[in-house]
């Protein structure tokens, strides 16, 4: 799907996780998203969700292309800028999931922390290569 390749020959900078840890990472993730977003949606509430659902598609999408632009398009730069902006955004979500309920927030929690990760790994990456 994405070249790694290119990634495998890049200088990385401490702490970088070996690449077999990545999809597990990623799966688990993902399906803890799901749930949190379902939370969301189901919960019984008077107050508008609209808010948490725009900052939740806005992540989605950065999450999406953060991948292609790094690894398919090889620009790392440009992947910093998005992967800054996803941290906002997922921050974002956490705060609005937060007002609707406090368990969908809590479950984006380590997903905001893995972001933080990556972000710090796409920087020292950039750093390192460029």
């Amino acid at each position: 799907m994405f070249d790694t390749f290119w990634y495998s020959t890049l200088l990385k900078p401490p702490f970088t996780p070996s690449a077999e840890l990545f999809a597990p990472v990623w799966i688990i993730l993902y399906v803890t998203i799901l749930i949190s977003l379902f939370i969301y949606i189901f919960s019984k509430t008077r107050r508008d969700k609209i808010k948490g659902y725009i900052c939740f598609l806005i992540q989605l999408i950065l999450n999406v292309v953060w991948p292609y632009v790094f690894f398919t398009i090889e620009n790392c730069g440009l992947a910093l800028v998005i992967i800054l902006l996803l941290d906002i955004s997922v921050f974002l979500t956490v705060k609005e999931f937060y007002k609707i309920s406090k368990y969908a927030s809590a479950i984006l929690i380590p997903y905001f922390i893995w972001i933080i990760f990556a972000t710090y790994l796409n920087a020292g990456i950039c750093i390192l290569n460029f």
